[in-house]
């Protein structure tokens, strides 16, 4: 299980990463040189009714949103592990996933992170942190 403390010492690993908390609800999201990678994302009105119109059960817990490089990756997910990742209409279309933050298992977070920053990264950045890996 993991925590906002795991993704935020995660994160904060990756070369130019940085946090912002902010906006209306005061969430934290992290970026690498103004790029999303992950943010917080609880669940609107909107989004649990369109969950529940799907016969969804109500999320519980923190939610992540994850940047993925593309559909396929992120349908790949969906059906790989509907306990730890899904989505709502909102994202339809976006390169994203939604994480049940307390049921993900850190590595997993761990490499899920990853991808999303060295998709987002300039690939200069991305080759230097390959290469010292």
């Amino acid at each position: 299980m993991a925590t906002w403390d795991d993704v935020r010492a995660i994160a904060m690993t990756l070369p130019e990463t940085t946090e912002r908390v902010g906006g209306h609800d005061g969430t934290a999201g992290w970026r690498v040189r103004d790029k999303s990678i992950a943010w917080e994302r609880p669940l609107r009105r909107g989004d649990l009714a369109a969950l529940a119109a799907q016969g969804e059960p109500e999320p519980a817990g923190p939610i992540l949103a994850v940047r993925v490089s593309d559909l396929g990756v992120k349908d790949a997910l969906l059906a790989d592990d509907p306990a730890v990742y899904f989505t709502i209409p909102h994202f339809n279309g976006y390169p994203a996933i939604l994480v049940h933050l307390d049921v993900i298992d850190v590595p997993e977070l761990e490499e899920l992170l990853v991808e999303a920053w060295l998709h987002r990264a300039p690939k200069r950045l991305a080759a230097e942190y390959l290469k010292d890996d």
